[in-house]
């Protein structure tokens, strides 16, 4: 499990360049402090509209369409992958009592579409 990468992921690489090129500058892992849980890395951020990009793995968050369970060592793998999406849930409620969106991106998501998603997302924190 050292092998995993925390950042850098090809798939947020790629998020971020596609971000990029829109012309939109942000910050990477950056750290947020939250009340009742340690403090999380978002992978991709605009502070100042507080807007929190997530880019999750199909596998390590159980993503409705390609998540599975691994038949090796099936006593751990269900636990683990729970114990991952109820974080991801704790930490979005805790951003949004911070006052961050949050926008989670699937890794199998097309790089267009999720570009999209954000800067649709980004406009509407923007003009408000």
């Amino acid at each position: 499990m050292r092998a995993i990468k925390r950042r850098d992921t090809g798939l947020e690489r790629t998020i971020r360049s596609s971000l990029y090129s829109q012309g939109l500058r942000f910050r990477v892992d950056y750290l947020v402090q939250l009340p009742d849980v340690r403090a999380v890395r978002v992978d991709v951020a605009f502070p100042r509209p507080k807007l929190a990009i997530m880019v999750d793995g199909c596998f390590w968050h159980a993503c409705p369409t390609h998540g599975r369970v691994p038949s090796t060592n099936p006593q751990y793998w269900p636990d683990k992958i729970a114990r991952n999406r109820r974080r991801d849930e704790v930490v979005n409620e805790q951003l949004a009592q911070l006052g961050w969106s949050v926008v989670r991106i699937w890794e199998h998501e097309e790089t267009d579409a999720a570009t999209a998603r954000v800067v649709t997302t980004l406009d509407r924190l923007l003009a408000a």
